[in-house]
């Protein structure tokens, strides 16, 4: 990573589906000031386009082979993140039921991962040479993509309270019953730890934070207290 600005912060927020992970990173980087990154919403858009251009998304030789052939791009303003694939605005088609189903397949995969990363880390070394610094929210970042992030946090919750809240989430006809959303993300909590390339976990020096009994505004006053004593231990 290029040289940071002697100010800027990284920040990497890990964690299971449902534990309030994107709307903790993105309300903590508008109040420090900081740029946002969603890895899972670059997952997504990947997976969609595999879908759209015919992949099939069960065939990791063929995932693969087209892993390099779409142009993502995300925006990092947290208060209006954005995501394009060659050129189209991607923020909707993504989180469809359909590519939830299938985005752990796809990013399952080394091929996918390492485009992905890559690009991940040229984003926040980005942040940490032009701006104040970044938070990157994700799967593996603390772990992998950035490990020497200044403060990783790894939230977590009961598989109850993330299910409830990912189904408060689901509009329309992808409204689903509170058991049949728990064990949808049971399921992928398992595929994502347990895949060989860079799984789900908590990296050694990260800080775990249980949202099951705490609000939004609490988990946020948490996070940014956090990255608040890191900056003021850095002085």
């Amino acid at each position: 990573m290029e040289t940071a600005a002697p100010s800027a912060v990284i920040v990497a927020i890990d964690g299971p589906s449902g534990t309030g992970k994107s709307s903790t990173s993105k309300a903590v980087a508008a109040k420090l000031g900081l740029r946002y990154l969603d890895t899972g919403a670059q997952y997504r858009a990947i997976t969609w386009w595999m879908i759209t251009n015919g992949v099939d998304t069960d065939d990791p030789h063929a995932i693969a082979v087209a892993a390099g052939k779409p142009s993502i791009v995300s925006g990092t303003d947290p208060a209006a993140p954005t995501i394009t694939v060659d050129g189209l605005d991607a923020a909707g088609p993504i989180r469809t039921q359909e590519v939830t189903s299938k985005v752990s397949a796809v990013s399952a995969v080394p091929e996918v991962r390492t485009l992905i990363t890559e690009l991940q880390r040229s984003i926040a070394a980005e942040a940490a040479r032009d701006a104040d610094g970044i938070v990157v929210e994700g799967r593996d970042i603390g772990t992998t993509v950035l490990p020497d992030a200044d403060l990783k946090v790894f939230l977590t919750a009961s598989a109850e309270a993330r299910a409830a809240r990912r189904s408060g989430e689901l509009r329309g006809k992808e409204v689903a019953d509170l058991a049949a959303t728990k064990e949808a993300l049971i399921k992928r909590d398992a595929a994502d730890s347990g895949r060989k390339t860079s799984p789900l976990a908590k990296a050694g020096d990260a800080v775990e934070v249980d949202t099951t009994e705490l609000t939004l505004d609490q988990v946020i006053e948490c996070v940014v207290t956090l990255v608040e004593e890191k900056r003021a231990g850095r002085k």
